[in-house]
């Protein structure tokens, strides 16, 4: 929602946060495979834009002299502000008209059409806005509102300057937009302490608007830092802004708040000093989610959705896809996925792959177009969180960053805790193939548990590095209640190798390289110290599947018929457990 930007208003541009219920498939609606688009659903580029061109940029550029009349042989790139990206998502009915919003939405499609007729738009929040702040200048202006500068009337901050959203009343005309600004206020409150993030000051109301009180960033946007360094950044100056954004990404992953909508709009600058702080901004798409939930609604903004977004199932791990197209445009200038539809941009999320082949890609570093791609992996679960990318060989390089607590270890701890004794201890014999450099993100995540003098952790020590970081938020979202699905540490300990073996992603690992290798090294330790002859049954009762499973369809290929033991097939599947898609086609 609103910005706390100091941008004129003439450089206008559409509000990308809406949410979408998909709409049904209508006979009005044509698909743009036919070449016939309608008007409002058509994505125009810029000729002279290599930030919005499609990937890889073709002969974009303007060959024209400087404005400044300069003589120079070498043509200059003229790039000009497009229309934003920032379209509403009206998702993928256009292709499957049966996609709906689950039955249990609080929101169904029916109450978005609602009129004002019966809503409580009463928040209360602060009714004194007028008598502490005098309204200024407007700044920006987006589709659901309006920022302004203002200035405190009195008191110790008397004269000093803030950014304040007006919010008007009379735009709200469903549940849910009320429910959206009752919920960023909410974030905005409980998201506190961090330097990359907007400073909240408070939230007022009267009987038209609702007033959020921010500070005021007058660097302008990172798109607009962008545009004026010709569209794309150097490698050290990219690490430089990707570094913050991971930063405060990861810190409000931690504290249970998933952003959904992170674009180079969406972060300014505190100032216009080319070494600035960067801040994140625009809360109204963002939600609580517990380490095991999944959202299902659709929202975001078009050219950086997620695929499991346009899928109904997705958690924290679209902010960091979001995060890829980031990297991948500051780095190159171009877009990763291009269409000129909505409908044809969500496709080629789904279904395209980036070019890492064109310039300038071949003249960047291996470890730049690594973490890139590791980033942009389609596969949640493949795909580095946060913390785990400012750990990347790449990122580290050249800085010396400290990483935040992960969340993620609790899921996957939940994971192993819950597993059976075969499958620890084919996780196990997999975190004795990991090198050194593979092993830095665990053993700076444990260190952050705060291990005891022996080198161990227990339940508390969990609970303790929770509190160290916790805010308002985290309580909304709940993140310790997770900790019960860890009461087993509350008898024992863990050592740091377990420790390494609960809290590593086997499908993280399946997207390296060298998996193949770490797969095959790790089934020789487990073939060699744990495997043994093991009978389909029993084999079942180590997985949890009940006996109504046919499990000699699900498990026949993972036992050796030579010896009865596991194969080199049935130890990779174990790792992963059993999928309830397995178990759904086995039914």
């Amino acid at each position: 929602m609103g910005v706390c930007s100091s941008k004129p208003t003439s450089k206008n541009k559409l509000s990308g946060h809406r949410r979408s219920n998909i709409p049904a498939k209508n006979s009005n609606e044509t698909d743009p495979d036919e070449n016939i688009v309608k008007k409002d659903e058509t994505v125009k580029k810029s000729p002279f834009f290599t930030f919005y061109s499609p990937s890889p940029a073709h002969n974009l550029f303007s060959k024209k002299s400087s404005p400044g009349g300069s003589n120079s042989a070498t043509p200059r790139r003229f790039f000009k502000r497009p229309p934003s990206p920032a379209k509403h998502i009206k998702a993928l009915a256009r292709r499957n008209g049966a996609v709906k919003p689950n039955a249990g939405s609080a929101i169904q499609e029916g109450e978005r059409n609602n009129t004002n007729m019966g809503l409580d738009k009463s928040f209360g929040f602060l009714k004194n806005f007028g008598s502490k702040y005098e309204i200024g200048e407007e700044v920006g202006r987006g589709h659901f509102g309006h920022t302004c500068k203002a200035k405190f009337k009195k008191g110790e901050f008397k004269g000093q300057h803030v950014a304040v959203k007006v919010i008007p009343k009379s735009k709200m005309t469903t549940t849910i937009a009320i429910e959206d600004v009752r919920r960023e206020v909410k974030i905005l409150k409980g998201l506190s302490g961090h330097e990359n993030l907007v400073k909240f000051y408070d939230s007022y109301e009267d009987h038209d608007n609702v007033y959020v009180v921010m500070e005021l960033c007058e660097g302008g946007e990172l798109l607009d830092r962008i545009l004026s360094r010709g569209g794309k950044y150097s490698e050290d100056d990219a690490k430089f802004v990707l570094i913050q954004i991971l930063n405060v990404v990861a810190f409000c992953h931690l504290q249970g708040v998933v952003h959904r909508d992170l674009k180079p709009e969406n972060f300014l600058f505190k100032s216009k000093d080319e070494n600035s702080q960067l801040k994140a901004i625009d809360f109204g798409l963002s939600d609580f989610v517990k380490p095991d939930e999944r959202l299902n609604d659709i929202v975001g903004s078009a050219y950086y959705v997620a695929p499991e977004v346009l899928h109904r199932s997705y958690s924290t791990e679209a902010d960091v896809w979001s995060i890829g197209v980031i990297a991948y445009i500051l780095l190159c200038g171009s877009r990763p996925f291009w269409a000129r539809t909505e409908s044809g941009i969500f496709r080629a999320v789904l279904k395209a792959h980036p070019s890492f082949e064109e310039v300038p890609w071949p003249t960047l570093s291996p470890e730049a177009k690594d973490f890139v791609k590791r980033l942009l992996n389609k596969d949640p679960r493949k795909r580095m969180t946060a913390a785990q990318a400012l750990s990347h060989p790449w990122i580290r390089s050249t800085n010396d960053v400290k990483l935040p607590l992960d969340v993620s270890i609790l899921r996957h701890m939940k994971g192993y805790m819950r597993s059976s004794a075969l499958r620890k201890a084919a996780i196990r014999a997999l975190v004795k193939t990991l090198t050194a450099d593979e092993l830095v993100y665990l053993k700076e995540q444990f260190s952050l548990l705060e291990p005891s003098k022996n080198g161990s952790i227990s339940i508390d020590n969990i609970k303790v590095a929770l509190m160290k970081h916790a805010t308002d938020a985290m309580k909304e979202s709940r993140v310790q209640d997770f900790l019960t699905s860890l009461n087993a540490l509350q008898y024992r300990r863990m050592e740091f190798d377990e420790f390494c073996a609960a809290a590593i992603s086997v499908h993280q690992l399946e997207a390296l390289d060298r998996w193949e290798q770490h797969a095959r090294c790790a089934y020789e330790i487990f073939d060699k110290d744990g495997n043994r002859a093991i009978m389909i049954e029993e084999l079942a009762s180590e997985l949890g599947l009940g006996p109504s499973i046919p499990v000699h369809s699900v498990l026949h290929d993972w036992i050796r018929h030579t010896d009865g033991k596991l194969s080199f097939l049935g130890f990779v599947k174990l790792l992963h457990g059993v999928s309830s898609r397995t178990l759904a086609k086995a039914r």
